[in-house]
């Protein structure tokens, strides 16, 4: 798979708030838990782990709400203040990483998820490629989901 030439772009629906993604992600997975059902009206969001610097945050002003995940861990969620669009979450338990939500990309064409997490919250209707790095809840690593994009994508990890 061919990764786009770093640095790419994206930003909230009303186009209020934009970032620049300056590195490949760590990884790109479906997270199936219920917050992720409930935040983006979906049966899974795209979650993009990244490394804290390597996401600029270019213009607008973000809101944040924190919570309990359904994990059990504290979370930071980052929406737009404007149209409230959902763009990234801050794991309190992990401050250099960044949860990027791939559909806030202006392209995610190259986003290819590599497992799922939380499959055991999936909706009945979803299909899991057994293939691919699966995890029934919140994996006590993000390693594999690392080392199979690593393996994707061929490129080594920042």
């Amino acid at each position: 798979m061919d990764l786009p030439d770093f640095p790419v772009e994206g930003g909230c629906q009303c186009g209020v708030v934009r970032y620049r993604l300056l590195a490949s992600p760590l990884s790109v997975y479906n997270c199936h838990c219920k917050d992720c059902q409930r935040f983006s009206g979906a049966a899974w969001s795209i979650s993009m782990p990244v490394e804290s610097d390597r996401l600029e945050h270019l213009s607008g002003t973000l809101a944040s709400y924190d919570k309990i995940a359904d994990s059990g861990r504290g979370i930071s969620m980052q929406f737009c203040v404007h149209c409230h669009g959902w763009l990234w979450n801050r794991p309190q338990a992990s401050p250099a990483l960044v949860m990027l939500r791939a559909g806030s990309l202006d392209s995610l064409n190259w986003a290819v998820p590599v497992g799922n997490i939380w499959t055991d919250s999936k909706v009945a209707w979803v299909d899991i490629d057994p293939a691919l790095v699966n995890m029934p809840g919140q994996p006590a690593s993000r390693e594999p989901l690392y080392d199979a994009w690593t393996e994707l994508t061929g490129k080594d990890r920042p």
